[in-house]
C-alpha cells in the first residue's frame, strides 16, 4: 500500500495489513492517516490524490459558504471514523481557484471521490452525517 505523507510528501510504503496501527511517515514521522482533513493547495495536490492507493475524498469549499460551515464539523467527525479506509483532504475554493476550475466546480460544498488519481464521484450540496456515510460506505468496502 502506498500512502502519502500528509506533511512532508514522501510516498510511504507499507503493508495493507498494518493500516490499523496508525503507520507515521519513515520521514517526517508525522502519522499518515490522521483521521482529520487534510487542506490541499494546487502544488499538493496532484502528488497526494494521484500517488496514495487509498481513496481520496476532497471537500471544495470556500470560507462564506453557509452550507460549508454547517458541513465541516460533520466531514472532519467522518474523516475519525474512516481514517483507515479513506483519506479525507480539504481544497479552499477562494484560496486554489485553479483546483476549482481544473475539477469544474460549479457550487459548494463539493465533494470529488479520488481512486488511482481520477474521479470516481461526486456529490454537490451538504449532507448531515449519515448521508456522508451512506455515501462512502461503498468506497470503503471496495
Amino acid at each position: 500500500m502506498i500512502l502519502v505523507c500528509p506533511r512532508c510528501g514522501v510516498t510511504n510504503r507499507l503493508p495493507e495489513a498494518r493500516l490499523s496501527d496508525q503507520p507515521v511517515c519513515g520521514k517526517c514521522r508525522t502519522r499518515l492517516l490522521p483521521g482529520a482533513p487534510i487542506e490541499l493547495t494546487e502544488t499538493r495536490f496532484a502528488n497526494y490524490v494521484g500517488k496514495s492507493e487509498l481513496p481520496v475524498i476532497v471537500d471544495f469549499w470556500a470560507a462564506w459558504c453557509g452550507p460549508c460551515k454547517m458541513m465541516a464539523p460533520i466531514f472532519t467527525a467522518t474523516a475519525a471514523e474512516f481514517a483507515a479506509q479513506v483519506l479525507f483532504a480539504k481544497v479552499d475554493t477562494e484560496a486554489e481557484p485553479g483546483l476549482a476550475q481544473q475539477f469544474g466546480i460549479r457550487s459548494i460544498p463539493t465533494l470529488v471521490l479520488f481512486r488511482g488519481g481520477r474521479e470516481a464521484k461526486r456529490v454537490s450540496g451538504a449532507m448531515n452525517g449519515s448521508q456522508l456515510r451512506a455515501w462512502l460506505a461503498g468506497e470503503a468496502k471496495a
